[in-house]
């Protein structure tokens, strides 16, 4: 995609949703904000041209969080309607949270998404992420220290609970979704919370024109994102190769594990990849962090060196989300963690 504002013509946006032509329905993500409106008029124009298409339903979230959520909704309703679209509103109720507030409401919303892709049969939530969402995307993850995987920002699709997250705009700059709207004189809402600097993104974006200045522009972050996940991919086939061939090293033995000759034989990042898998299949409680699996790797170093103070030469057991991870007699042994005994009531002393 070209970087100058220009609207995005018919040949352009075609391509944008060519594998979504099979599909039997696809949900559309519309909240009334411009990228959405734009993602529900060029998917009802492209879905216009063909002879036969995917059933299309825009479904609006509105969070309960403003009062203006309600008529922008309506809004979403009627210009779906002018453009042969059905619409759904669906409602995030309940008591909302007294913070993380931005974190919960994308949870709900997917959640209400995809219950609304399951009543109407669609296996493909389409979404209206934009090549600006990725460049603010992979900021906001790299602050946070995420390693590549995270680094590698929003995929095209994404599975999600027996449905994939579709992102066909994640290429287009969202300057060229504004001029085709205004091309086609089309209105939009614009969300406050996106521009409250009580939260993350709205604070990085508000750095993007000076990151800019300085090379650092929505396109070269949005490639270094799809770079580091291309390279994320291979490395990602590098561990399966890994894991193969541990377990062709390990002699058939029944507990889950490898030898730690063979282990420590891998590339550090391979080392790592294959600990957070084997852990991640043993763990009792949740995904384990990369950071505490980058400090488990160091200690398995350590310890089959014999540096580890305090410790005989070649030996380690350490919890982690979980699971039990031990280092003995030449071997990694990773499993479940025994559960935890309860404590009895307390016992009333009388003086």
């Amino acid at each position: 995609m070209p970087d100058d504002p220009s609207p995005l013509s018919a040949s352009e946006a075609k391509p944008l949703f060519a594998d979504l032509r099979l599909a039997p329905a696809l949900v559309l993500a519309v909240s009334g904000g411009p990228d959405s409106v734009a993602l529900l008029w060029l998917a009802a124009r492209w879905r216009a041209a063909l002879k036969r298409g995917p059933r299309l339903l825009a479904v609006t979230v509105d969070h309960q969080l403003r009062p203006e959520a309600g008529r922008e909704a309506a809004g979403v309703k009627r210009l779906a309607g002018e453009l042969g679209v059905e619409h759904r509103t669906v409602r995030w109720l309940g008591a909302k949270p007294g913070s993380g507030v931005p974190a919960a409401a994308r949870e709900a919303r997917y959640a209400l998404l995809l219950k609304a892709a399951r009543r109407c049969g669609a296996d493909h939530i389409l979404t209206a992420h934009t090549r600006d969402d990725q460049a603010e995307t992979f900021l906001m993850r790299m602050a946070r220290g995420s390693g590549m995987a995270g680094l590698g920002a929003m995929a095209r699709r994404s599975p999600r609970e027996g449905a994939v997250i579709v992102r066909p705009l994640l290429d287009v700059p969202k300057a060229r979704l504004l001029a085709t709207l205004d091309k086609v004189g089309i209105a939009f809402v614009l969300d406050p919370t996106n521009q409250d600097a009580r939260y993350t993104r709205p604070r990085l974006r508000a750095l993007m024109p000076s990151l800019a200045a300085e090379g650092c522009d929505a396109a070269n972050l949005a490639r270094l994102a799809g770079r580091l996940a291309r390279a994320n991919a291979a490395l990602e086939l590098m561990a399966d190769g890994a894991e193969r061939f541990l377990a062709l090293n390990d002699g058939g033995r029944p507990q889950a594990g490898f030898g730690a000759e063979a282990f420590a034989g891998l590339a550090e990042e391979i080392r790592v990849r294959v600990l957070l898998r084997t852990i991640g299949r043993a763990a009792t409680e949740g995904v384990p962090e990369l950071g505490k699996v980058e400090a488990l790797a160091a200690a398995i170093d350590a310890a089959a060196a014999g540096r580890k103070p305090g410790r005989p030469s070649g030996r380690l057991r350490q919890t982690l989300a979980g699971a039990v991870i031990t280092v003995a007699d030449g071997r990694i042994v990773i499993e479940p963690a025994p559960p935890r005994r309860r404590r009895g009531p307390d016992k009333a002393v009388e003086g």
